[in-house]
């Protein structure tokens, strides 16, 4: 975990060593490594849009002609996300937060090749500039988050403004819905067993619905599927497997299903973003300090709920439900984290416009 190591940020002080990491990338790089990608990619060098740093760094160390973006999806990042010589590098930062952008800076990397830009989330999900469809979907969630009415009632003028009158809110008429990701690697895996086993009675009574995300991993998706096969639920509705064998259709299938989903539980890898959306994140155990510092920042904005044991899940759940906790975690993700990005990264390389966010607060 050292290897991946993201240091305290305060006090702020320079932090542009070069990590073990980072060193690491660095010597197979300058041995050749992306050499013969960047040569390629250099017959028609259109602007690189890379998600991971070491791309990015290919292209800078072995003489790219196009443009090269490195876009981050995490609210906090290690020393590896800025290159070798940070203070000459000339890769643009796509970044979420004002955290990021100071933690970039720390690093060495210049202000002005760092544009804060929210995260970047998929456009199905939100419905353009008037953001409809992110918004009607928050305003049925927050009926299934809230079933007492004790934080509708409360904030409904704060509700009014950004969804809609309390009394507009419908009942979606489908089950609370709760949306379980294992993750990449399939870690935490037994989380959703334990989940179907204690949720199975309100599975079968029509009162829960539990989506088990296997992403594209087939050894999860058939650990998941001999459980349901082997306690008679693989006939149950709502128990339901979310997998496909290649990930565009597996980005398709999940992004509709975060439409109808309620509650998303997952530890706080990259989804952690996806609490824009209006999504409350119950998360499981973090691994490694990149989860950690996301967590922290979930946490922060009070999108984010650490899980209880999951043996006991059909205790602390519903009372959270009863209280409002949910509702409310819901839509302060939905005030505080930005979800804009897919636009403004959009506008900045296919457009070549600066489209940045003019007043990230929070951190």
């Amino acid at each position: 975990d050292n290897f991946q190591k993201i240091e305290p940020f305060y006090p702020r002080r320079d932090l542009s060593r070069p990590s073990q990491q980072l060193t690491y990338y660095h010597k197979k790089i300058k041995s050749g490594l992306g050499k013969d990608l960047i040569n390629e990619l250099n017959k028609d060098p259109l602007p690189i849009l890379s998600t991971f740093f070491v791309p990015a760094y290919f292209a800078e160390y072995h003489g790219y002609k196009g443009k090269v973006y490195c876009i981050i999806c995490d609210a906090d990042v290690a020393r590896a996300w800025a290159p070798y010589y940070s203070v000459k590098s000339q890769i643009t930062y796509l970044v979420p937060n004002r955290r990021v952008k100071d933690r970039l800076e720390l690093y060495g990397v210049k202000s002005n090749k760092i544009l804060i830009t929210g995260f970047p989330l998929p456009k199905e999900n939100i419905g353009g500039v008037s953001q409809q469809i992110v918004k009607a979907d928050l305003a049925a969630r927050i009926y299934n988050l809230d079933p007492r009415g004790i934080y509708r009632r409360k904030y409904a003028h704060l509700i009014e403004r950004y969804l809609s009158p309390d009394k507009n809110l419908k009942n979606p008429k489908r089950p609370l819905t709760i949306t379980f990701a294992v993750g990449g690697a399939g870690a935490q895996r037994d989380i959703g067993i334990i989940l179907l086993r204690r949720l199975q009675k309100h599975l079968k009574q029509g009162k829960v619905k539990l989506n088990l995300v296997a992403g594209v991993r087939n050894d999860v998706y058939i650990y998941f599927k001999n459980y349901l096969k082997s306690h008679g639920l693989e006939s149950c509705a709502n128990a339901n497997i979310v997998y496909a064998k290649d990930k565009d259709q597996y980005f398709q299938v999940f992004n509709k299903i975060l439409r109808k989903t309620d509650i998303l539980w997952t530890k706080p890898s990259e989804l952690t973003f996806y609490s824009a959306l209006g999504l409350p994140i119950i998360m499981s155990e973090p691994i490694g300090y990149q989860e950690k510092y996301n967590r922290g920042w979930l946490v922060a904005i009070g999108a984010g709920i650490d899980s209880l044991n999951p043996e006991y899940v059909d205790e602390w759940l519903f009372d959270w439900l009863d209280s409002g906790w949910l509702a409310e975690a819901a839509m302060e993700g939905f005030l505080d984290a930005p979800r804009m990005g897919t636009y403004r990264i959009e506008n900045i390389v296919l457009n070549n416009k600066v489209s940045e966010i003019d007043d990230v607060e929070l951190l």
